[in-house]
């Protein structure tokens, strides 16, 4: 297990870091400016911060070269909110990762700041800080590496890093902000990926009607108290991929939506025949707002994704083992069944999650 807090900000960095070598590399460059050298800015003494983990959750592991802290989250959530990043200043990471849908996009696919469409459905950021790998495809194994991708992506945020450094360089208050958080007025993209990352690390739900109940602060109705047998039994067959309090294996399953996948997925990261067709498993907590659905948003409705469950699997040669119920092209639920279903997903929104101002703008 890593530890926390006790590494150096600016310590040389380990090569089992689980972020590239050359990502850090290229941070550590940047030499610390002191007070002495601008007399206008106070002494370096930045807030450590330790984040309340919800009960029964697994630790989550910070990065030693990127502590939580309170002036890195205030900056991380800064840049998240502000078009700034964007090549003309119009779209920030929340117009396509939206607060009120848990921190994903409503439409099926985005649309960058060109007009342009993109392929897959944009996944909600929710409890990101215990994912192992981000993106459907798995391509990327940290939130700081995550951040690095859609500034340059000319179907998203089509700017340059180096342009967007420059305007954050000029900008009036961003350095002092980028001091307090770093030690640093020289702003580097390795910076403002880190700060990112903090702030994503905190989006955390782990207060919903379904936690109520197994704190026994709340009693589920009949009707969710069925759909959570059928949720956990071999029937609904849902708890193997959508394992544990996070409601996710963090693992890639082809579930039979397609017959000839049109998207390799995973199997274009590996180079094996056996990915196609795999996508990561999303999070089921603030399910029902967290709309469309599947890696290409074909799903307008939580009723819809039951129905594929229950008679939609299209069999493939590709689709996971787990989908024990292929040869009869689904579970065949009946009308009360997918009710309860419905009724259980529903207990995983949490309220104070989607309200919290400390993940709202300002």
């Amino acid at each position: 297990m890593k530890r926390f807090f006790e590494a150096s900000i600016f310590g040389l960095i380990a090569l089992s870091l689980i972020i590239t070598p050359v990502f850090f590399s290229a941070c550590n460059k940047k030499e610390k400016v002191t007070p002495d050298q601008n007399d206008t800015l106070p002494p370096y003494k930045p807030t450590y911060v330790s984040l309340q983990i919800p009960e029964g959750f697994p630790i989550m592991e910070i990065p030693d070269d990127n502590p939580l802290t309170k002036e890195g989250i205030a900056l991380g959530k800064k840049l998240f909110f502000d078009p700034i990043l964007s090549g003309d200043s119009t779209q920030s990471c929340a117009d396509c990762h939206k607060p009120e849908h848990s921190f994903s996009d409503d439409r099926r696919f985005s649309l960058g700041i060109t007009g342009a469409i993109g392929t897959r459905q944009a996944p909600p950021i929710i409890n990101a800080g215990w994912m192992k790998k981000l993106f459907w495809d798995g391509r990327v194994s940290s939130l700081e590496e995550q951040a690095l991708h859609p500034v340059e992506n000319p179907d998203e945020m089509a700017a340059t890093w180096e342009e967007v450094v420059r305007r954050l360089q000029r900008h009036p208050v961003y350095p002092k902000l980028f001091y307090s958080a770093f030690g640093t007025t020289e702003i580097t993209r390795y910076h403002v990926v880190k700060a990112i990352a903090q702030f994503e690390r905190t989006l955390i739900s782990g207060n919903s009607r379904f936690d109520l109940a197994l704190q026994g602060k709340v009693f589920f109705t009949p009707l969710e108290q069925d759909g959570y047998d059928l949720f956990y039994s071999e029937r609904g067959d849902c708890f193997h991929c959508h394992s544990g309090l996070l409601f996710t294996d963090n693992a890639f399953h082809n579930n039979a939506l397609d017959s000839v996948p049109s998207d390799l997925g995973l199997e274009k990261i590996t180079g094996k025949r056996s990915d196609r067709g795999k996508f990561k498993t999303p999070t089921l907590r603030n399910i029902e707002r967290s709309a469309p659905y599947m890696h290409d948003g074909r799903f307008a409705t939580l009723e819809e994704v039951i129905d594929f469950y229950s008679e939609g699997l299209q069999y493939s040669p590709f689709a996971d083992p787990l989908m024990k119920a292929l040869p009869q092209g689904g579970k065949h639920f009946t009308p009360y069944e997918k009710k309860a279903l419905l009724a259980f997903l529903k207990t995983l929104t949490d309220t104070s999650f989607l309200n919290n101002p400390e993940f709202l703008p300002q």
